[in-house]
């Protein structure tokens, strides 16, 4: 499966050094399946607790949804913590979203010694209302976010008018955020990973996999791999082993424009997102760019021709537009992919029911890369044996998962 389609900008970014792949070890701890973000999070996870670990992909390093992940890192779900607390009791509800959290500040630690720490910079986010009927949404939001001592703001729309170029009815203030270059910091991580004796396989797909005793022995076109434990970290690809349930495949648009350095008009260089579902969001990028994407569409492939990606690109440029009247931006980068969300907008972490050897790390929903932290650690618990209360939210025989 085609995961995005159009001009991509993070690869644009970091010139990507050619790789070779090693010789194949007669055995490892483990293997992963996906080179992407939560591949090479859950690498560095294993790597760090002393296994052998090795990274399979049928493409090359970060090509996938990693390459148009748009980097905005928020502790906010796609569901609102007091919808959350409604879905799944309040006490998980909070529980989630200090995980998600804490995996922002766990990402904060990982760029740090990486290139340019990946350009991972701390950020708020304004959540505005899409219309009316929205304000007393996140009134219910900001009450329950500091009823549980997270940092948050009610604007009114007088507050919304004084700070931001544009009117909303309302709008919800959040600090803790962050946002980088998702692309960096998976090709930099896994540089420093292979220094500390990650093998990383490109080009290589496991096209039979199968359990024959303690092992699981992996058939790929480079040659036969066996390991104790596998785990599956594909984001929204097919799956090589099992099959997904209570989870729907959509695809989004991104834009990103021109540089703009003399553009100033932005409180704090926030991420901005709406109530409305599905919405748009909205950031900036060091070099004086706007990121904003939206205008999801219930199809699981991304839109094939290139007239369809121009026209929603246009469309993109008119909300930006509206948003920010006065300036006018051209986008340059436009692209269409591909993203998952699960019916109960959790992600998918943990050991499969049946196959006690196989895991698999998959973050379906809007915070992608958060999920990826979190859910690297509770892999690698698992795996080492270690209690963890939390898998136990995520885990795969819930209602929704892998079966």
């Amino acid at each position: 499966m085609e995961l995005h389609n159009g001009l991509l900008f993070w690869p644009t970014t970091l010139v990507k050094e050619p790789h070779t792949n090693p010789p194949i070890k007669p055995h490892y701890d483990a293997i992963i399946v996906g080179a992407g973000m939560s591949g090479i999070l859950t690498a560095k996870a294993l790597i760090d607790e002393g296994l052998s670990v090795a990274v399979i992909e049928r493409n090359e390093l970060g090509s996938g949804s990693t390459s148009a992940n748009t980097g905005l890192l928020q502790y906010s779900n796609d569901i609102q913590l007091h919808e959350l607390c409604d879905l799944i009791g309040e006490e998980d509800a909070v529980r989630f979203y200090k995980l998600c959290l804490e995996a922002v500040d766990q990402l904060e630690k990982t760029a740090q010694p990486l290139k340019d720490q990946a350009d991972f910079t701390r950020r708020p986010s304004i959540c505005f209302a899409s219309e009316k009927k929205d304000v007393s949404k996140l009134e219910q939001e900001c009450e329950i976010l500091v009823k549980h001592g997270f940092s948050a703001e009610f604007w009114n729309e007088l507050v919304v008018e004084k700070r931001l170029p544009f009117k909303a009815p309302a709008a919800l203030y959040t600090n803790n955020d962050a946002e980088m270059n998702p692309y960096k910091f998976v090709v930099s991580l896994t540089e420093q990973l292979i220094a500390k004796g990650l093998d990383l396989f490109e080009n290589t797909y496991a096209n039979i996999i199968e359990d024959k005793g303690n092992d699981i022995i992996l058939h790929t076109m480079n040659g036969i791999f066996k390991t104790s434990r596998i785990i599956y970290t594909t984001g929204y690809d097919r799956l090589p082993y099992g099959k997904m349930k209570g989870a729907d495949i959509n695809r989004s648009y991104a834009i990103v424009t021109e540089q703009k350095p003399t553009f100033e008009s932005w409180y704090e260089n926030a991420l901005i997102w709406e109530t409305a579902r599905p919405y748009l969001y909205m950031r900036k990028t060091v070099d004086h760019r706007i990121i904003i994407g939206g205008l999801d569409e219930k199809k699981a492939n991304p839109a094939k021709h290139e007239s369809k990606v121009e026209a929603m690109a246009n469309m993109l440029l008119d909300k930006l537009h509206e948003l920010i009247p006065g300036e006018s931006f051209h986008a340059p980068y436009k692209y269409c992919a591909s993203f998952g969300e699960s019916l109960d907008h959790l992600p998918f972490i943990g050991q499969h029911p049946e196959q006690p050897n196989h895991y698999y790390l998959l973050g379906f929903g809007g915070n992608g890369t958060v999920y990826s932290m979190l859910g690297s650690q509770i892999i690698a618990d698992l795996i080492m044996n270690r209690p963890n209360d939390d898998a136990r939210l995520v885990t795969l025989d819930r209602k929704y998962g892998i079966k």
